[in-house]
């Protein structure tokens, strides 16, 4: 398993310099949120050591982390303990359904276009809810198919709020599917997004089929589960989720997603079983994690 592992951690080295706190935050968020919350020091740094990341390195990334609000920290004895505010929760939690959720809903066919007269103050919120920009003053949504007809863009978005003084809004409907594709074009990083993907793609697929014949043991297997998620979150995180009808059909997103879904729910057994025997909280052994992890990366 190490000729599987060690490509994939010159992989990660090589973006210099490294970004340890980052790594912490896609630990945390993968393997410790869901089971409470709460990991020791101690068992941080067993799994950073599989990186080839020294504990310094590691210990200065957790001071800037807590010192910019991402995570506090308290002591027990002679250990140190750690979990994420609730603002550093509150941010991962919506990191979260973007990684492991299902992917984007059926498009309507229409597009949600809104007219900024006055109101370009908006436009970095309209951009959160997954509006495009076809110019300073108009942005556009990809319209949903919803239970009651006709929703607007975005992950989670109803369309409640986005209205008020200084937005004119209506639909739009394209004449043919190649207009619409070249709108979503115009209007979302599609091309950067995919080339994302599709690094994703090529730096996991010998691991694809490596794990397929022999699924690794122990940390091994929870250090593949970190790698392969502080990767995808690097495409999945930049990615408007668009409906499949607007993206190219020769989209990198697909394989990337049934790629990452199958490593994940390979390894994860083996990962789980490495942090029940070895990771501590500062009451003694992580908890289960609970019914939201066995639905990461449902169909």
């Amino acid at each position: 398993m190490a000729d599987l592992l060690a490509p994939l951690i010159d992989h990660f080295h090589a973006r210099t310099p490294i970004r340890a706190g980052s790594l912490v935050v896609t630990v945390f968020g993968d393997a410790v949120v869901p089971r409470g919350g709460v990991l020791s020091l101690e068992s941080l740094l067993a799994i950073t050591r599989a990186f080839r990341i020294g504990d310094g390195v590691v210990r200065t990334a957790l001071s800037r982390l807590v010192a910019d609000g991402w995570f506090e920290r308290w002591k027990l004895g002679r250990n140190s303990f750690y979990r994420l505010t609730a603002s550093g929760a509150a941010a991962f939690a919506r990191a979260t359904a973007r990684i492991y959720g299902p992917a984007a809903p059926t498009w309507s066919g229409a597009f949600d276009l809104l007219v900024l007269d006055g109101a370009g103050e908006r436009r970095a919120e309209l951009a959160a809810a997954g509006y495009g920009s076809l110019g300073p003053d108009l942005m556009i949504g990809a319209m949903p198919v919803t239970g009651g007809g006709e929703g607007t863009s975005g992950e989670g978005i109803s369309g409640e709020g986005i209205s008020g003084e200084g937005i004119l809004r209506l639909a739009a409907r394209p004449d043919d599917p190649q207009t619409a594709r070249r709108l979503a074009a115009r209007a979302w990083p599609v091309a950067e997004v995919g080339a994302r993907y599709a690094r994703f793609r090529d730096t996991f697929a010998a691991a694809g089929e490596a794990v397929a014949a022999r699924p690794p043991a122990g940390l091994d297997a929870l250090v593949l589960r970190i790698l392969l998620i502080h990767e995808y979150r690097r495409a999945v995180l930049k990615d408007p989720l668009l409906p499949a009808d607007l993206l190219p059909r020769d989209w990198a997103g697909a394989a990337a997603r049934s790629l990452c879904a199958t490593i994940y729910r390979t390894v994860a057994p083996a990962a789980e079983a490495w942090l029940d025997a070895n990771a501590t909280t500062d009451s003694g052994a992580l908890p289960p994690p609970g019914a939201a992890f066995a639905a990461r990366f449902a169909a």
